[in-house]
């Protein structure tokens, strides 16, 4: 698949996620709409209780529903007033949202996303908030719209996966931190060897695009980016059993494929710094 096919994927998948939402529907980019947010479906073990009710109590609905992340990257991010934090495919706006609240109104907090429909919600979800120090920002996360040097903090939750060009989004990524600036996101990535046709079936149940990187190349390419101190907290293992329902609709049974699986499959914390 070519990365333009892979963009136009992700940007069709995410633009229908938005309006059901819009709908009162939740939010599900493949398959059916669950009855909760879901990325994929019958994937609600990756995508539940990633927030608490504290940091859901401060948001619209519609932004809650619109989460179709792996992780809370704000609740591991360690943000501090005043920062500028920059959110790598913010959908409905949630992380940068509540990254608005952490870095208060000396900080800025921007949200960068592909997909006209999200835009949308995420600015009705900003307005609904009714916070200020906001500002989302169309383009592609391999083409970042802000200058050198200007950012604090970047994060993003379970979208650098979805990228053909990780190495263009890393480096974009150092491009625009300012020295010291920390990357903190959450993402989906893979420990050890996998079968090739194993490994495509999990992506596509984690994910809906297969992209997930193994953990050591995770690491090398943040390296070849410039970063430094790189580090990957495991948050989630996924199992066999959790995909289950997901499996048998491929044919493939859960338990036989479980000794290849299990352990292999998760969502991370991955943090580096710009030195």
């Amino acid at each position: 698949m070519s990365t333009e096919s892979i963009k136009d994927s992700v940007r069709e998948k995410y633009g229908a996620a938005a309006l059901r939402v819009v709908k009162g529907e939740g939010a599900t980019c493949c398959g059916p709409a669950p009855s909760a947010s879901s990325c994929c479906g019958s994937a609600d073990p990756i995508t539940k209780n990633l927030y608490d009710e504290l940091q859901k109590s401060e948001l619209p609905d519609t932004a809650v529903l619109a989460s179709l992340g792996c992780g809370n990257p704000t609740a591991l991010a360690e943000l501090k007033a005043g920062e500028t934090v920059l959110d790598l495919g913010s959908g409905g706006g949630i992380d940068v949202l509540l990254s608005a609240r952490r870095v208060g109104p000396a900080g800025k907090a921007y949200g960068l996303d592909m997909t006209d429909e999200m835009l949308a919600l995420a600015n009705d979800n900003k307005r609904k908030a009714g916070v200020e120090n906001v500002e989302f920002l169309k383009g592609e996360i391999e083409n970042i719209p802000l200058p050198d040097n200007s950012v604090d903090v970047i994060i993003s939750n379970c979208v650098i996966n979805l990228s053909a060009d990780k190495d263009r989004v890393l480096a974009e990524a150092f491009r625009v931190l300012k020295p010291g600036g920390r990357f903190a996101v959450s993402d989906v990535v893979v420990r050890g060897e996998v079968p090739a046709g194993l490994r495509r079936n999990v992506e596509l149940w984690v994910g809906c695009i297969a992209g997930a990187l193994e953990e050591s190349d995770y690491k090398a390419k943040l390296a070849r980016a410039g970063f430094t101190s790189i580090d990957v907290e495991p948050t989630g293992v996924y199992m066999a059993a959790d995909a289950r329902e997901f499996l048998a609709a491929e044919g493939i049974d859960a338990d036989a494929v479980a000794p290849e699986m299990d352990g292999k499959f998760m969502s991370a914390f991955i943090r580096a710094v710009k030195p």
